[in-house]
């Protein structure tokens, strides 16, 4: 596993990446795991300030690899909904809910929930020959992994049924333009360029990015009134923090601030 999933810390960054190249990074329910638990202890862990998930070789993750799962008997009637809640939704809801920022640095294919993994991010790093492929209607599936809540808060109703009713390959560039993806690089320049918006945002305010996250994640399912009075709530939470107290003192001396994630 320790071969399959690659981790180090880097200057208040958590690397995520995976490392099964030969199957255009599939991820297996052991791989599943290991993100899951990573990305939690990259929330409870204060030496972590952003967390970047990155593969190795041609392909970003083809979807998952159900290959190496906990053996079942026979199949009855809630089983595959059980699955697809302690499986897929819980990889991307772990993406949604880690407390620090999760950049993708997509190297190249991203089908199936390997497209969903990278679309939970904040933001969205792809190298000019990855691709996004919404994979599920070519094998007579619904997609799953948070695809139909993912897509059109990305892109619309219209442009999500469109790539989720046809499953055509999505260039990078194409998913910059439709606003799936920040940024495109060279492939030569990927993991600079995610290494360079990753350390930076590990020396922000970690706890402001924290809730800024949370704020903007939750907008999107509720009304104005409870965004707002969420929002005061956060800003109230977020004004107890160290990093609030240097960013305001910074302000008023005319210096740039040090934050601390605290």
């Amino acid at each position: 596993m320790t071969d399959e999933i690659l981790h180090r810390l880097d200057n208040g960054v958590s690397w995520i990446t995976l490392n099964r190249p030969d199957a255009m990074n599939a991820v297996t329910w052991d791989q599943r795991e290991r993100v899951i638990a990573l990305l939690a202890d990259a929330s409870a862990d204060p030496a972590v300030r952003a967390v970047v998930i990155t593969a190795t070789g041609k392909g970003f993750c083809a979807g998952a690899d159900l290959r190496g799962a906990p053996t079942a008997g026979e199949r009855v009637a809630g089983d595959v909904a059980r699955m697809i809640r302690l499986g897929a939704q819980r990889l991307i809801t772990a993406v949604l809910d880690c407390e620090k920022p999760v950049i993708a640095a997509v190297n190249g294919t991203a089908a199936g929930i390997g497209s969903h993994l990278a679309l939970a991010c904040d933001l969205v790093i792809a190298a000019e020959p990855a691709r996004f492929i919404e994979v599920f209607v070519r094998r007579g599936l619904v997609p799953d992994g948070g695809g139909a809540y993912l897509l059109p808060r990305l892109v619309g109703p219209q442009k999500a049924k469109e790539l989720m009713f046809f499953g055509d390959a999505l260039p990078a560039a194409e998913a910059e333009r439709l606003g799936l993806v920040n940024k495109v690089v060279p492939a030569e320049e990927l993991e600079a360029t995610a290494r360079a918006w990753a350390e930076r945002l590990a020396q922000g305010p970690t706890r402001a990015l924290a809730m800024t996250k949370q704020l903007v994640n939750v907008s999107l399912d509720g009304d104005r009134a409870t965004a707002l009075a969420a929002e005061a709530t956060a800003q109230e939470i977020n004004m107890t923090t160290a990093d609030a107290n240097e960013g305001v003192a910074s302000f008023v001396e005319r210096r740039t601030p040090k934050y601390l994630g605290r």
